[in-house]
């Protein structure tokens, strides 16, 4: 599907860039933004990304541009895929000239600083609830997407004809996108997963094997599953790509900045140095305290959050958190908590 206007994708980290990518080999014009003007004149003479996705080069319908003022109103489909911190900044910024129609979906995964709410909410706060909103979440590396290799994911929106509109755009041989109106466990799932995988990283970084692997990822579920009901998501959400999928990856490779900054913590470093090390944003760093703060006040059971959490408050040390885990009193393993 070819639309008339341009798409305007905002940012152009790794997974904005691939997403772009996507749009524009599927003969869209696209329009790439980043806040940086150096980065942007760099993508235009260089015609790549050379900073995030160094193997994947430009077609001709990608374009990176710098004035959002201008381009704005001259579209009608955004998509976004800023880190969650820097949501609804983004937002504030093409308020001002979005046009009534323009729909817009984002591919960032996270709750708003501070305030613990999800993007959708955000996003009807600063645009209006008036207009089509979506999310495209799961199991999907931006440098596998930007190689063509094939990958499956969840756009979730309750306007289920946006939802077919988003799906016609991005899906192409190697790039299947599935259909949910569950917006609130998309963005759960997709939020949640990336504490797991900080999780996982410790837990392989402690060289503690297979068998707590697989262990961690079953009992993270369950709990993105509590918290994710409990916030108004679906069960079967959870069950699909953007839960159990999304978890499995990001818990497992390397690939995943979640894990990797776990690892590292485990292997002695502080949160600084392993944010440094890994060279973008780790998002599972906030997300880690909203999602805690939000379970102790809705009385949601999830101790693996807690203990990530309290590693990264410095309240006890990786192997202590291990430690305080597999002290817990032995329950069920099917109950409400």
């Amino acid at each position: 599907m070819t639309v008339q206007k341009p798409i305007l994708v905002l940012g152009a980290g790794s997974w904005g860039t691939a997403l772009a990518l996507v749009l524009a080999r599927n003969g869209n014009e696209v329009w790439l933004w980043s806040r940086d003007a150096e980065h942007i004149e760099q993508m235009r003479v260089t015609r790549q990304n050379v900073l995030f996705l160094p193997d994947s080069h430009f077609p001709e319908t990608l374009q990176p541009i710098a004035h959002l003022e201008e381009s704005v109103p001259q579209v009608d489909d955004i998509v976004v895929v800023v880190p969650s911190h820097g949501f609804r900044e983004t937002l504030n910024k093409i308020a001002p000239d979005i046009t009534e129609g323009a729909r817009v979906c984002w591919a960032t995964k996270g709750l708003e600083n501070d305030t613990g709410l999800l993007l959708h909410q955000v996003a009807e706060l600063v645009l209006g609830s008036f207009r089509p909103l979506g999310v495209l979440s799961g199991p999907s590396f931006a440098k596998e997407v930007a190689a063509g290799l094939p990958t499956a994911v969840t756009i979730a929106s309750p306007d289920t004809q946006y939802a077919q509109d988003l799906v016609r755009l991005f899906h192409n041989h190697s790039f299947r996108p599935y259909t949910s109106t569950d917006i609130i466990g998309v963005q759960a799932g997709g939020a949640v997963k990336n504490i797991m995988a900080i999780a996982a990283g410790i837990a392989d970084g402690l060289g503690l094997g297979a068998n707590t692997r697989a262990a961690l990822i079953t009992r993270g579920l369950t709990e993105i599953v509590r918290f994710g009901t409990v916030l108004g998501g679906q069960r079967e959400t959870f069950m699909g790509l953007a839960g159990l999928g999304d978890l499995v990856l990001t818990c497992t490779d390397n690939q995943s900045r979640n894990r990797r900054f776990g690892y590292a913590l485990a292997q002695g470093a502080d949160i600084n140095q392993a944010q440094t090390e890994i060279g973008q944003v780790v998002e599972g760093v906030r997300t880690t305290r909203e999602v805690s703060r939000l379970a102790r006040q809705r009385g949601i059971d999830m101790p693996i959050v807690e203990q990530v959490n309290n590693v990264l408050q410095g309240v006890c040390t990786p192997k202590e958190a291990v430690q305080a885990l597999l002290s817990r009193q032995p329950k069920p393993e099917f109950s409400e908590q």
